[in-house]
């Protein structure tokens, strides 16, 4: 599986397609803003892109569906717990395959209700659940420091360490990582206890 990751926008936001190595087959994760980069990437590889995904429904994340819809001919697929236009909905331990590709579906609340990382080929697609060197935010409608918290202890941080951190918008001091570093270096994932998180948050 190919990664290929856009910034876009002005709020630092990565879109990234993804294209499986043995097939023209892809995917577009969260396209927002520059579809017209997004677009050229598309055509200049020859990609056939079957899904649109999003992490979760903020409209930075969503913006350029229809768009890229239209562009493609791409079905959108979102949590079954988002409330924006979709064709098909996903929930815990659901696939998304694509060529020889597939990731999978881990509901991740916390940042949104439907809030979901992708894992598969030794990536994971974090949206706006975890950060290099931070999480998402809480004060949005539908946070939640308590589910967020739950997400990165029990969900993340019990993930392979190897695993290459792709998320949704470029607010670290780099643009990828792996899990393994995270649980070592970012605050967010260090081992606490529910109260401590939530004190930590300011909830």
């Amino acid at each position: 599986m190919i990664v290929h990751q856009i910034q876009v926008g002005s709020m630092q936001n990565f879109t990234y397609v993804l294209e499986d190595e043995n097939t023209n087959e892809g995917i577009v994760i969260d396209p927002s803003w520059d579809l017209d980069k997004v677009q050229e990437l598309i055509t200049r590889n020859n990609l056939k892109i079957k899904y649109i995904v999003n992490t979760h429904h903020h409209f930075d994340h969503t913006l350029g569906n229809e768009s890229m819809a239209e562009f493609t001919g791409a079905k959108i697929i979102q949590h079954e717990a988002s409330e924006l236009k979709n064709d098909i909905t996903v929930k815990e331990g659901d696939l998304v395959k694509f060529g020889d590709s597939e990731l999978r579906v881990l509901h991740t609340p916390g940042h949104s209700k439907d809030s979901i990382c992708l894992i598969g080929d030794g990536k994971i697609f974090s949206g706006d659940t975890l950060f290099v060197g931070n999480c998402g935010r809480i004060d949005l409608p539908g946070g939640s420091a308590k589910e967020l918290y739950h997400s990165l202890i029990d969900v993340l941080h019990k993930l392979d360490d190897n695993l290459t951190l792709y998320c949704g918008h470029n607010y670290g001091p780099s643009e990828v990582s792996t899990i393994g570093k995270e649980k070592t270096t970012n605050l967010v994932m260090q081992r606490r206890t529910e109260e401590e998180f939530l004190d930590m948050m300011g909830q």
